[in-house]
């Protein structure tokens, strides 16, 4: 890969574990799922007058952008509104990788290999870790659970995604984004009312406008945009590595923005689910080079 696609690569890793503060400062100003419709909104507008429809049906568009509409984002949102904090949020997140194999093994009928069980046994240690520290400020039992789900339906997502074949993922992204409107406006419209609603917006500070803003653009857009951008010209064992790096800048963001500590057991718990997530993304790459030696 050359340095400047390298550099490109790591902006988007940057911006996707960055973007858990951002979400963060987000909800000082707008209630969850208020926030996750003006993120859908503008991911969406202006831009679906001006790209055009990939080449995708209509019902994966529709189930794409509420799975992750809805699904990921609406409930990641519920949960780091004071259940959880965005260092661990980043990291919680990533369970995503195994719920995925193991959708496509029970809906892909795909065969589940030994590494791929090494990596979840230690993903799930480090849930473990998590898991015996909920008394601990930064995580609660209710936080955990939301953002499993939001990783289940994230999983849920790319099974979407790898139904579709060949597609320009950034005219995907705007087309089906339109599709996570309506059901988180009457989500928020229901659970944090009209009235709620009103004032937030009227009293949006410009950095929670920004928050708003950073999500359609830098994390959707841009992110998605340049990552399968960079996908279409290297293999994506090259490429998709450099997404373990997410947690990390998750965390270290959080920790220097929001004053979150790092204490040994969440450091513990990091290392467990980053080497999992490595072993299941790099063994596949290390096997082929011993046959190619």
């Amino acid at each position: 890969m050359p340095f400047n696609h390298l550099l490109l690569a790591l902006a988007v890793v940057f911006v996707w574990g960055t973007n858990f503060v951002v979400i963060r400062w987000g909800l000082d100003g707008l209630p969850p799922f208020l926030f996750a419709t003006l993120r859908f909104a503008f991911s969406t507008l202006p831009w679906l007058l001006f790209v055009p429809r990939p080449t995708a049906p209509w019902r994966k568009l529709a189930a794409f952008g509420v799975l992750l509409g809805v699904g990921q984002f609406g409930l990641l949102f519920l949960a780091m509104q004071g259940h959880i904090s965005p260092g661990l949020a980043s990291l919680v997140v990533q369970v995503q990788v195994f719920f995925t194999i193991g959708l496509s093994l029970l809906l892909l009928k795909e065969r589940v290999r030994g590494f791929q069980l090494l990596g979840l046994l230690l993903a799930l240690a480090g849930l473990a870790v998590i898991g015996l520290h909920l008394n601990a400020a930064v995580v609660t039992l209710t936080g955990l659970g939301l953002v499993l789900s939001a990783a289940f339906f994230w999983a849920s997502a790319n099974l979407v995604v790898k139904s579709l074949g060949p597609v320009n993922m950034l005219h995907f992204m705007v087309w089906s984004s339109a599709f996570a409107v309506p059901p988180l406006l009457a989500i928020a419209w229901f659970v944090e009312g009209p009235d709620l609603m009103h004032s937030a917006i009227t009293q949006a500070t410009p950095r929670v406008w920004a928050s708003v803003l950073w999500q359609a653009l830098g994390n959707t857009l841009f992110g998605y945009g340049v990552w399968n951008w960079l996908l279409a010209r290297h293999p994506a064992a090259t490429v998709a590595p450099l997404a373990l790096l997410v947690p990390v800048f998750g965390m270290g963001a959080s920790a220097l923005a929001l004053g979150e500590a790092l204490p040994l057991w969440k450091l513990g718990a990091a290392a467990l689910v980053l080497g999992g997530l490595a072993v299941i993304v790099l063994w596949p790459r290390l096997q082929a080079r011993l046959r190619r030696d």
